[in-house]
């Protein structure tokens, strides 16, 4: 059996034991598990005793606003694009500085020592 699966079979005992408890605690309030998935373009199913929604519809469920999905995604786009640049500055910044300790101690008149990087890599410690 796959994780997947595995995971899939734990949420459905999960579902079950939650309406166990909330039933055995004689709650007037109708129970409906659902799983819901952010994207994707499934059709709204019912599977062992749960609801499956999926994309729009599911955003919809939450919102009950059917334009939800699409208002999001320009906001988040644009702060994945703030991240991603602040991500590119830092491993830029990173990467130099690292090259830049290589060329010092590692190099010599633009060649690698490859015994000194290998020695310092590899060789005994308490030398």
């Amino acid at each position: 059996m796959g994780n997947n699966n595995a995971q899939q079979n734990k949420q459905e005992d999960d579902f079950k034991r939650a309406v166990r408890v909330l039933r055995q605690s004689k709650s007037a309030v109708n129970i409906q598990p659902v799983l819901g998935i952010c994207y994707g373009k499934t059709k709204t199913s019912y599977l062992r005793g749960y609801m499956k929604v999926v994309g729009q519809s599911f955003w919809y469920l939450i919102s009950n606003n059917e334009e939800l999905y699409t208002d999001i995604i320009k906001p988040l786009g644009y702060r994945a694009k703030q991240h991603n640049d602040q991500f590119k500055r830092r491993k830029s910044k990173i990467i130099n500085k690292f090259t830049f300790e290589l060329l010092q101690e590692f190099c010599v008149d633009g060649e690698i020592n490859w015994k000194k990087l290998v020695e310092f890599n590899s060789g005994n410690y308490m030398r």
